[in-house]
C-alpha cells in the first residue's frame, strides 16, 4: 500500500490563514518502488565515487587536482544525502536497514549520525527559530560584542571562511553528549564509537598504504572539499536579507516551512550529482519526500504557492550578499554587516566586497 504525505494537509495544520491560493492537493509518497529507488541511488553514488576516484588517483598535474578538490567530494555529498533520507525514515521499510545505511554513509564523512539526526530534526522543527534554530541562524549582537577574540574568529567564519564554517557547525553541535536527552544518550555514544573506529582503523589503513600525503590526498582534501559544498548548499537555503528568524513568540512554523527557506537553482549537472539536495522547501514541508520526488514536489508548490516561494539562481551576486551582508541579527533589517557594526575589525568583509563578483 502506499503511503503519501498530502502537502495540502500539512498547509492547512500550518493555519496559513493568509494564503488564498488553491490548496496543493497532489502527495508525493513513499510507494513500493523506494527500496529500489533509493538502492539505485546508492549504487549509483558508489558507481560516481569509483570513477572519480580513479580520476583523482591518476591525476599528477596540480591544476587538475585544484579541479579535483571541488569535483571528487561531490559523491561523498550524494552519500550525505543517502543518511539524510535514513534520518528523515524516507529511504526504506526497514527502520534497522535505515540506521545501518545512515551510519555507513556518514562515516567517511566523520558525522556521527544520530547525533546529527537529533540535531537536524530540531532544524526541522524550529527552522528560522532566533537561537533555537540549529542552522546558520544570525549572530545575536551581544553575543558579537562578547569579546575581542569571539568577535574576530566570527568576523572570518561568517566572512572569507564562510564556506567550510559546516565544520565548526560539525564540532559544535555532534560530539557533547551533554548537549542530548537522556533518552538519546545511548544511541549518540553508538554512533560516536562508530565514527572514532573508523578514524582509528580506516585513516591509519590509507596512511600505511598511500603514506601521509596519501591520506591528505585521498582523505583530507576531499573532506574539505565536501564541506565547501555542504556549507555552500545550505548557506544558500537558509540565508537571505529579506528572510527574517524571529523569537519563539513570533515565529510561525508553517510560514518558517514554506517562506523562511530558499530554492536556488544549479547548474543541472551539480544538482545531477548530488541527488538534488538543492530542492529544499518541499523537504522543509514534509521531511518524509524522499529525494527522487522532491523536483516533482516543487513544481506542485509552484503551481499553487508560487507568489510566496523564495526562488534563486546560484550567482556570485547571491554569494557575495550572504557573505558580506547577512551577519548579525536585527529585527528591523533582518542582518546588519559586520562592518556596520565593528568597522575597524571587519577588513575581511570590506576585502570581500572589493573582491568578490558583482554579478548576477
Amino acid at each position: 500500500m502506499d503511503v503519501s504525505f498530502n502537502i495540502c494537509h500539512f498547509l492547512c495544520i500550518g493555519c496559513l490563514h493568509d494564503f488564498k491560493s488553491p490548496m496543493v492537493s497532489t502527495s508525493f509518497g513513499l510507494g513500493m518502488d523506494r527500496d529500489s529507488n533509493n538502492w539505485g541511488k546508492f549504487l549509483y553514488s558508489l558507481f560516481m565515487l569509483y570513477i572519480l576516484l580513479f580520476i583523482y588517483y591518476k591525476s599528477k598535474s596540480n591544476i587538475h587536482l585544484c579541479q579535483l578538490f571541488f569535483l571528487f567530494p561531490l559523491p561523498f555529498l550524494e552519500f550525505f544525502v543517502i543518511g539524510h533520507d535514513c534520518a528523515h525514515k524516507s529511504f526504506s521499510k526497514n527502520k534497522l536497514l535505515e540506521d545501518i545505511v545512515g551510519t555507513l554513509a556518514f562515516l567517511p564523512l566523520i558525522y556521527p549520525y544520530e547525533p546529527w539526526r537529533f540535531k537536524h530534526d530540531r532544524h526541522h522543527a524550529k527552522t528560522n527559530m532566533l537561537s533555537e534554530d540549529t542552522a546558520w541562524h544570525p549572530i545575536q549582537e551581544e553575543k558579537f560584542e562578547t569579546s575581542p577574540f569571539f568577535r574576530n574568529a566570527i568576523i572570518f567564519g561568517y566572512g572569507p571562511f564562510r564556506p567550510w564554517m559546516s565544520i565548526a557547525h560539525w564540532l559544535i553541535w555532534h560530539f557533547d553528549v551533554n548537549k542530548f536527552r537522556s533518552n538519546e544518550i545511548q544511541r549518540v555514544k553508538i554512533s560516536l564509537f562508530c565514527v572514532f573506529a573508523f578514524m582509528a582503523i580506516g585513516w591509519p589503513l590509507i596512511i600505511y598504504k598511500t603514506g601521509i600525503m596519501g591520506w591528505i590526498k585521498f582523505w583530507l582534501m576531499p573532506w574539505l572539499g565536501y564541506h565547501f559544498w555542504m556549507s555552500t548548499f545550505t548557506m544558500v537555503h537558509h540565508t537571505a536579507p529579506h528572510i527574517p528568524f524571529k523569537s519563539s513568540n513570533e515565529w510561525n512554523a508553517a510560514q518558517a516551512q514554506l517562506n523562511g527557506t530558499v530554492h536556488c537553482d544549479y547548474p543541472r549537472w551539480i544538482e545531477i550529482l548530488c541527488h538534488d539536495i538543492s530542492v529544499h522547501i518541499p523537504h522543509h514541508i514534509s521531511s518524509r519526500i524522499p529525494s527522487y520526488n522532491l523536483r516533482a514536489a516543487h513544481m506542485s508548490i509552484q503551481e499553487n504557492w508560487r507568489p510566496y516561494l523564495n526562488e534563486a539562481t546560484w550567482n556570485w551576486r547571491l554569494m557575495k550578499t550572504i557573505m558580506t551582508v547577512c551577519h548579525v541579527y536585527n529585527k528591523e533589517q533582518n542582518y546588519i554587516a559586520f562592518d556596520e557594526l565593528a568597522p575597524e575589525e571587519s577588513s575581511p568583509i570590506t576585502f570581500l566586497k572589493r573582491v568578490m563578483p558583482d554579478y548576477a
